[in-house]
């Protein structure tokens, strides 16, 4: 890429970032990313192909805890960035220790993702494996990443100081469609701790996202209280989701699906707010 059109595009900070980014990619010389669809581990995918051409591949890990459609996204994704993705499948579902929903879920869940990344990276030759973990990351509790570290991990993003914002701001200068992609979360992460997570419990949760965002809503949450689906959309959007219409359509979908109450948090979208239960020493 024309560096006088990098310079003049990017502001100089996040300019700085972009080419210390690419120098740590270079120097890892091979590379397995795990990719998700996200922004995040797109900007990578699209960095990493970028700097490391063949010797770059991408892994989607399937899994019921993520929407179908998501999946499907995400490939086409990849072939927008170019890059060649290998799908495997996820068995966190039959690790009880994940399915027991303890605080330390996260950790559970990204121990199985690399367990099936590790072999994938022997087997062509890659000589590190990298995910999308960034510094906006740090703020909240989030145990994934000591698995990560305990294994050896690369984290590209992290160490070359990228932010959520500047995320968004690199990927949109190199026209990824995915840039104001809203964040994703799996949707254990709706389940209050210490509920079991099932998988009809996923499925239904699923659905009432799916209809929700049908109807507009992009930035949504349907938290799982057993019987209660608590929503969280924007501060912005909490008006629209009480307009009549909206508020009985939703209403009457999300009790079709098998919830007796239908309730809208008044703080609005919030990302990880079910950790919003644990104390420092839960941490």
């Amino acid at each position: 890429m024309d560096i006088t059109r990098i310079s003049t595009a990017l502001e100089p900070e996040l300019l700085i970032k972009y080419e210390t980014l690419k120098d740590i990619i270079a120097e890892y010389g091979s590379l397995l990313v795990a990719f998700s669809g996200g922004v995040d581990s797109a900007l990578l995918l699209k960095v990493a192909t970028d700097v490391l051409g063949s010797r770059c591949l991408g892994a989607l890990a399937l899994s019921p805890t993520y929407d179908a459609e998501e999946s499907s996204a995400a490939l086409l994704t990849a072939h927008e960035i170019g890059a060649t993705v290998i799908t495997t499948f996820s068995t966190e579902m039959e690790n009880a220790q994940y399915t027991a929903n303890t605080p330390e879920r996260c950790y559970f869940c990204k121990e199985d993702l690399f367990q099936h990344l590790e072999p994938i990276a022997r087997e062509h030759g890659l000589s590190a494996i990298a995910y999308g973990v960034n510094s906006s990351d740090m703020g909240d509790y989030r145990p994934g990443q000591r698995s990560a570290k305990e294994r050896g991990i690369k984290t590209p993003l992290l160490d070359a100081g990228f932010t959520k914002d500047d995320i968004r701001a690199l990927a949109k200068f190199l026209d990824l469609s995915v840039w104001d992609k809203p964040s994703l979360a799996c949707f254990s992460s709706r389940v209050p701790y210490g509920s079991v997570i099932r998988t009809e419990m996923l499925q239904q949760i699923s659905a009432a996202e799916r209809f929700l965002r049908s109807l507009g809503f992009t930035q949504v949450r349907v938290r799982h209280h057993d019987t209660i689906a608590r929503i969280e959309v924007p501060e912005d959007a909490i008006a629209r989701m009480l307009e009549p219409e909206t508020r009985h359509a939703v209403e009457s979908k999300l009790r079709s699906l098998g919830y007796a109450y239908v309730t809208l948090d008044l703080r609005g979208y919030r990302t990880g707010s079910m950790n919003e239960t644990l104390n420092p020493s839960s941490k």
